[in-house]
């Protein structure tokens, strides 16, 4: 299976859908968004095939979110994609695309729905378990 990950490696919940696609037996194309960022085209294309609109795809935190004013109401689909090409900051991570769609994998384990069956037990950075030893996703909540 081909899946590509816009990751960031400073990022745990990226590194934890990192280590879900892996494993689910697959090495993916993995994308360091902040050092190569997907044009404004293809960035347009990957959110409307997730079925989000721009500003959903907008990361706030740590950003400079605030300082451009991004949070009016009035800019643009076009205004605001630019902003995120020209501070890949500000994209949220991680988007995957796979064969079966494109997600943005936030909390880390919607990625599953997105993979091949899961390989056996998965735990998060933090410790919380996700995926048991027969490579079911646990109830979480």
């Amino acid at each position: 299976m081909d899946v590509i990950i816009y990751h960031n490696p400073e990022c745990a919940t990226s590194r934890n859908v990192l280590g879900l696609i892996r494993n689910a037996g697959v090495e993916p194309h993995v994308i360091d968004y902040q050092k190569c960022p997907p044009t404004t085209e293809l960035l347009k294309r990957l959110v409307a095939r997730a079925g989000l609109s721009v500003r959903d795809v907008l990361r706030r935190k740590g950003t400079p979110f605030d300082g451009l004013g991004l949070d009016d109401p009035c800019l643009t689909d076009e205004k605001l994609l630019g902003a995120i090409a020209e501070h890949p900051i500000l994209l949220q991570r991680p988007l995957v695309v796979t064969p079966k769609g494109v997600k943005l994998c936030r909390p880390s384990e919607l990625v599953i729905d997105l993979l091949p069956p899961q390989r056996g037990e998965f735990f998060k950075e933090g410790g919380e378990r996700v995926v048991d030893e027969k490579g079911r996703r646990v109830a979480t909540g």
